[in-house]
């Protein structure tokens, strides 16, 4: 299952970490000179001594009537008209700083090209009409009563080294997610408590029984990925540095090859010609570049100009500067029609972008004081100036989904009167003469804001001139996205601008973003005070480090419950108690997703499908050769195509 952090870190909204000069997709030298093992016998002593977890049964116990189902009903996903070719070049701010898609460094802006886009699920669930399609799966039988999905896996279904996809590979994975050699908390929770059983019986057929029969427990299931068994049999303690340059055969359609990856340089992925999906249903007229190639451009004007030189294909144009000045419709290039800009309105849960207070910091732990920054922040203006309108002031962070969102709820507007009686309330009153308050110990009101994203330093400079009129200061820090991702992981900053990438799904998640679990190790004592000797937990999604015992109740009943009602009920008391708490000042959001592309990337007929988050999501788009051909000598020779400015609303609300 992906990360939901959710992570694909819009991720997306992720981190890209920078791994050094020099290499190539080798292992790295402390990995190729580590000791061989082999981890089988471990794990199968693991396996014996949860019979209860993992259990092996024969075909024969398969249960009486279960109904097997496939999705076959569901329209195909992408075009008919989609050709196989080409290669597609993209730009990265920075390079990944490994290839594991699980610890330390691994939920960055590159994992989404080799596992959260491109990996083959044992079912997806429909862009359109949110009911599953099989990928790995043949079938699957639901047994509500019991939260159970049994599974058929494909008999074609292949690792990309042409190994089998087998149940053994699934009982693998949870033994994978749950061990603490790969360091990864989230990981290690959600399996650890989010399943009660896995049972073979046979080499393509299991079962998978989660913890509670949630409204959406088959999902749980059915987005499961597993783990190449035959790949990780030298996982040990040293995994963070044997795994760290490997590549993970994969049953998605994209590749490294040896040699492919220049370290601080570049990365090309390849399109396995033998990929065991690329004749079925729903996959077949997707991923369709032959070669993907990354090369590192570490800002965005040089991305930009990248693009418009045409070395590479694609470049979003979510930030107005770019939608309505650095690429007008009167662009020579548009209106040449050589490039194309379309805007797609999509239906997704939406990327939270406000400002994470971490509420461990001097000053911030007074709720006041959290209060002030809420009305001193002039979202508004950020929309109406940096945005020209096209976003929306977000209510909650948990904008999208559905019912369980509370509409009730609504953010703090810009008041620098009610900012400045919050901060007076906390102890400062008086103005220095640079406009900064200060309390009677002289001590400033001022914060450090920080991001990781280079390309909304604007709005981190609205946000510091509006502050001032209510005498906060914000001292403005533009990060690389390494070091920023890594700032917050390590619970460094005070105050910090950045979303979480979100995934479709029927509801919210709470407990990774504001469970005491992921504050503090111990954070309350049995009567729910406050544990004096409690440490800073890092290396989670709490960001706030909000630590709440009244919520952490809320999230243990949330989390358990089976009745939809309820979990609605327990959803708008969670986000209630987190808007009074104060600690994230809601941002904005884009209700539609704008691309700027040359001519030659082509896309279905009606562009996309209505649940994507990004453009490039279900990579239905392809690369037409001949016309990029065509394109090139015509922009030489000064031939001119019709304009391709399009508005795709046929899902606008």
């Amino acid at each position: 299952m992906k990360q939901r952090s959710s992570s694909k870190w819009l991720l997306i909204l992720a981190v890209l970490a920078l791994a050094g000069c020099g290499g190539e997709s080798d292992g790295g030298d402390e990995a190729a000179n580590a000791p061989a093992i082999d981890n089988t016998e471990e794990v199968n002593a693991a396996y014996a001594a949860e019979p209860d977890f993992y259990q092996f049964k024969t075909l024969e116990e398969l249960p009486d009537g279960l109904v097997w189902e496939n999705g076959s009903e569901l329209a195909e996903i992408g075009s008919p008209e989609a050709k196989k070719g080409g290669t597609r070049y993209i730009a990265l701010p920075d390079f990944p700083r490994t290839l594991r898609t699980a610890g330390p460094d691994s939920n960055g802006a590159f994992r989404p090209y080799i596992l959260d886009d491109v990996v083959t699920l044992i079912a997806h669930l429909h862009p359109d009409e949110r009911e599953f399609y099989p990928a790995l799966a043949e079938s699957w039988a639901l047994d509500p009563k019991n939260s159970t999905v049994y599974v058929k896996l494909d008999p074609a279904a292949r690792w990309s080294d042409g190994e089998p996809v087998t149940t053994g590979d699934f009982f693998f994975m949870f033994w994978f997610y749950k061990s603490e050699y790969i360091r990864a908390p989230w990981y290690n929770n959600w399996y650890s408590t989010q399943y009660t059983n896995i049972t073979r019986y046979d080499d393509r057929t299991f079962s998978i029984t989660t913890a509670s029969a949630k409204p959406d427990y088959s999902a749980r299931v059915l987005e499961l990925h597993p783990r190449p068994q035959h790949h990780f049999k030298e996982l040990g303690d040293d995994y963070l540095e044997r795994y760290q340059w490997k590549f993970t055969p994969t049953t998605g359609a994209y590749v490294l090859r040896d040699g492919d990856l220049k370290k601080g340089r570049s990365i090309v992925l390849t399109r396995n010609k033998d990929w065991w999906a690329k004749d079925k249903k729903h996959f077949r007229y997707r991923f369709n570049p032959d070669r993907v190639q990354f090369n590192v451009i570490r800002d965005t004007p040089k991305r930009f100009e990248a693009f418009k030189r045409g070395d590479i294909d694609q470049f979003g144009l979510a930030l107005s500067e770019y939608w309505y000045e650095k690429l007008p419709d009167s662009d020579p290039d548009v209106q040449a029609g050589y490039i194309a800009k379309s805007a797609f309105y999509n239906d997704y849960p939406r990327p939270p972008y406000g400002l994470w207070m971490n509420t461990s910091q001097p000053l911030l732990d007074d709720l006041n004081v959290r209060l002030g920054i809420q009305h001193a922040s002039n979202w508004q203006l950020v929309i109406d100036q940096y945005f020209r309108g096209d976003a929306v002031r977000l209510k909650t962070a948990n904008e999208g989904f559905s019912e369980f969102n509370d509409p009730s709820i609504e953010p703090r507007a810009f008041d620098i009167e009610k900012a400045q009686n919050y901060f007076a309330a906390a102890g400062f009153t008086e103005r220095g003469p640079d406009g900064i308050l200060t309390n009677s110990e002289g001590q400033k009101l001022a914060f450090t804001l920080s991001t990781g994203y280079e390309n909304l330093a604007d709005v981190m400079t609205i946000l510091k001139q509006e502050a001032v009129k209510a005498g906060l200061e914000l001292r403005i820090e533009v990060l690389d996205s390494t070091t920023g991702w890594k700032k917050v992981q390590e619970k460094q900053h005070e105050i910090h601008l950045v979303a979480f990438g979100r995934f479709l799904e029927m509801y919210p998640r709470y407990w990774e973003h504001y469970h005491s679990d992921n504050a503090y190790d111990d954070a309350f004592l049995e009567d729910g005070s406050v544990n004096p000797d409690r440490e800073l937990k890092t290396q989670t999604n709490n960001l706030e480090t909000f630590a709440n015992f009244e919520m952490d109740g809320l999230i243990d009943q949330y989390r358990a419950s089976q009745d939809k009602d309820e979990m609605i009920e327990l959803s708008h008391k969670i986000l209630n108690l987190h808007h009074d708490h104060a600690s994230f000042s809601p941002g904005w959001y884009q209700p539609t997703a704008r691309l700027g592309r040359w001519r030659w990337i082509r896309y279905p007929e009606y562009f996309n499908h209505k649940h994507i988050s990004q453009i490039d999501d279900l990579w239905v788009h392809w690369i037409d050769t001949d016309l990029k051909k065509e394109v090139l000598e015509a922009r030489k020779s000064g031939k001119t195509f019709p304009p391709m400015i399009d508005v795709y609303d046929q899902w606008k609300p």
